[in-house]
């Protein structure tokens, strides 16, 4: 089979591999669609510890199964489906509570194991989920994306009413605002540099700051993004602040412009360490929350909530072949504009 690996910094190409076998309890799924994901962007750079190269990358995606190992129940040649590509052990502390992603034993396909930049991808039967009548192989790849935006809207809590804070506009940031719209936030303020990335912000109904937009003075310095939110929220600041970009800028940023007694979710990693206003934190009594992957039932929810319609990222969609894959890393990382989400297709030319 033809795969598109990940062979140095920077450095992809396509080759022939063997087509993978399942073990007793997995089954073989011929690729439809392969999201890219910010994490393979870092990982591409070499910046991620996660992923070490020669790897095929790709954990965001929906196929076909095309066959299934002797034990497993369930699934059929020809099943729709798609995958948690966050394995678990089931039976440790965190899994019995819930917090499937948090596991210990915890192996992401694409980064621990072959993902699904190839055409064929093994994956263990219990990651499995069937896509549901209806749904579209294109639509189903894009649940792991949409999982990560159900866990940041479980971990803001009741915001019915409210006013938020999403710093970042790409996909993680969109369906995180998507999320809180779906939560019954009443205003939600979205800010990134990028202005067609923000555009796509304002589409779906955020409130659009950019700190790049014209206006800068002769220091250089554009508009606030904290006056700007403290103005348009009486002085109070936001009651949720969402970091989807992950620097220590927009991690002071988030917490400066939550009110007191508010909530702030991290979620970028752009930064692994970095400063943090702790004395701010301490007397504005925040409440920090990290926000990592999805629980196996975040993941469950968000395939429902994509059928339902109520999550989307069209139409700023890029299909592109497997082969295009390096090409489409570097425009990601260097000039993304007006793109939610590329999904390569192995079989497209």
């Amino acid at each position: 089979m033809r795969a598109l690996v990940w062979t140095a910094p920077e450095r992809m190409e396509m080759q022939e591999q063997p087509e993978p076998a399942p073990t007793a309890s997995e089954v073989v799924i011929r690729v439809a669609y392969a999201g890219i994901c910010g994490s393979e962007l870092s990982g591409y750079l070499g910046h991620n510890a996660l992923r070490t190269p020669p790897l095929v990358m790709g954990h965001e995606f929906a196929g076909e199964i095309v066959e299934t190992g002797r034990d497993v129940t369930g699934f059929e040649t020809g099943d729709a489906v798609t995958v948690n590509p966050l394995t678990y052990c089931g039976h440790c502390r965190t899994c019995r509570l819930g917090l499937t992603q948090l596991c210990p034993e915890r192996r992401l396909v694409g980064a621990h194991r072959p993902g699904a930049f190839a055409e064929y991808v093994s994956i263990p039967a219990f990651l499995v989920h069937k896509l549901p009548d209806g749904m579209s192989l294109r639509t189903g790849a894009l649940t792991e994306p949409v999982g990560v935006g159900v866990r940041i809207g479980a971990l803001a809590g009741e915001v019915a009413g409210e006013s938020a804070l999403i710093i970042g506009a790409g996909p993680i940031g969109l369906l995180a605002l998507q999320a809180l719209k779906l939560a019954g936030a009443e205003r939600i303020f979205i800010a990134d540099l990028d202005p067609e990335r923000l555009a796509m912000g304002g589409a779906l109904g955020g409130i659009t700051f950019s700190p790049a937009a014209p206006g800068t003075d002769v220091a250089g310095q554009g508009p606030d993004l904290v006056e700007f939110v403290k103005e348009e929220t009486a002085g109070d600041g936001v009651a949720v602040s969402v970091d989807a970009v992950g620097t220590g800028g927009t991690r002071s940023q988030c917490v400066a412009a939550t009110r007191s007694a508010g909530t702030l979710i991290l979620s970028g990693l752009h930064e692994e360490t970095s400063a943090m206003p702790a004395a701010a934190i301490i007397r504005q009594e925040l409440t920090v929350r990290g926000s990592f992957a999805y629980a196996a039932t975040d993941f469950a929810q968000g395939l429902d909530q994509l059928h339902a319609g109520n999550y989307r990222l069209d139409p700023w969609i890029v299909e592109a072949p497997l082969a295009d894959g390096g090409e489409w890393f570097q425009r990601l990382i260097h000039s993304p504009g007006n793109v939610s989400k590329v999904l390569l297709v192995p079989d497209k030319n």
